[in-house]
């Protein structure tokens, strides 16, 4: 479980047969204070990548630079061999799901929406947007709104 700041949009490629995958970094900041009393901060980046095409569907369409998201995800690593035969290593997280925070995520973007049905608040936050990757059929859920069709997103 990560929460962060997009560091820049996401990049997204789409594959020959209809897959999808969206990679963006998020900086997480830990505020802390040193043993001589000193307030201090530590940024780490992270790779998001995701593979659920609905998810990564609305990953395109919805997050931007700056904006701050939840991922919840697993860790995975990767090794290979370059062309100069060095090992490299990659450290990725693959997003399961992913909430948009903030005052108001969708500001500007409702426009993306194309209708809702009724109205009601996300669980103690009316202001976050959740969506999460079902292992079986590669969708998403928002706990907001009832969503009709798979052309909405």
């Amino acid at each position: 479980m990560l929460i962060g700041n997009l560091g820049k949009d996401p990049e997204a490629r789409r594959f020959e047969n209809g897959g999808m995958l969206v990679k963006f970094p998020i900086a997480t900041t830990e505020n802390f204070t040193d043993r001589d009393g000193n307030r201090k901060e530590s940024t780490e980046w992270h790779t998001i990548v995701v593979r659920s095409p609905r998810l990564a569907e609305v990953c395109e369409r919805f997050l931007h630079k700056g904006d701050k998201v939840f991922i919840e995800g697993k860790i995975r690593s990767r090794q290979w061999t370059d062309e100069h035969n060095q090992t490299r290593y990659n450290i990725e997280i693959s997003a399961d799901s992913m909430t948009m925070l903030g005052p108001n995520p969708m500001k500007g973007r409702e426009d993306e929406y194309v209708s809702r049905k009724g109205s009601s608040t996300h669980q103690g936050s009316p202001s976050a947007s959740s969506y999460r990757s079902s292992q079986d059929n590669s969708s998403f859920t928002n706990d907001d709104d009832d969503y009709e069709g798979d052309d909405q997103f």
